[in-house]
């Protein structure tokens, strides 16, 4: 009964991004995502109380997944330099993750520009990403790979990158090589940021 409960809320989870995605999330209901997914509207409200529900779990699953890559890459590098050089390095992964997913990153945006409760779910991992890499080059300054700077500037700085760099992928996706892109600017920013 569990396997088939988890199987049913796959299925939403993954209807809901593709209509999503496709359609936006003013234009897509409860019965759509049912449709595409071939349940009912009793199973959909039996997983999610509403749509906005099923919006910002789909933001958190991504997020969730985001956050665990970081933290290992922080935990396992030698240093601060080989921690975002290494981040630059699975931006691939990140862009191959997210390449289907662009739009619903657009529709989390625009969202959040007209729903408080949406603002507020997206508002909270950019800060959290913020002080991620601020404390992160905190502690490259602390071991003496990163020379002085504002860390809290520096973090923004990164996660505007990062922000840029989706924003930029879902423009022009064939424009250039985002994963390649992604490495040369970190890399740009790397050579600011360490010691002489």
């Amino acid at each position: 009964m569990q396997e088939r409960s988890e199987a049913t809320r796959g299925k939403l989870l993954k209807a809901a991004i593709r209509r999503f995605s496709r359609y936006g999330y003013d234009a897509t209901g409860v019965a759509e995502i049912c449709e595409a997914a071939g349940v009912s509207k009793g199973a959909f409200y039996h997983h999610f109380p509403h749509k906005q529900a099923i919006f910002l779990e789909l933001l958190e699953h991504w997020l969730a997944d985001l956050d665990r890559q970081l933290e290992v890459i922080w935990q396992e590098a030698p240093g601060v330099p080989a921690a975002l050089e290494h981040m630059a390095h699975t931006a691939p992964a990140i862009f191959r993750t997210a390449r289907g997913q662009l739009p619903l990153f657009l529709e989390f945006w625009a969202q959040a520009s007209r729903d408080p409760v949406v603002k507020k779910a997206t508002i909270a991992p950019y800060r959290r990403y913020c002080k991620f890499f601020a404390a992160l080059i905190r502690a490259g300054q602390a071991e003496g790979s990163l020379r002085p700077v504002d860390a809290d500037l520096a973090g923004q700085t990164l996660v505007s990158l990062a922000v840029g760099l989706l924003l930029q992928g879902l423009l022009d996706p064939r424009g250039t090589d985002w994963e390649q892109a992604a490495q040369g600017q970190v890399s740009i920013v790397l050579q600011a940021l360490r010691q002489a």
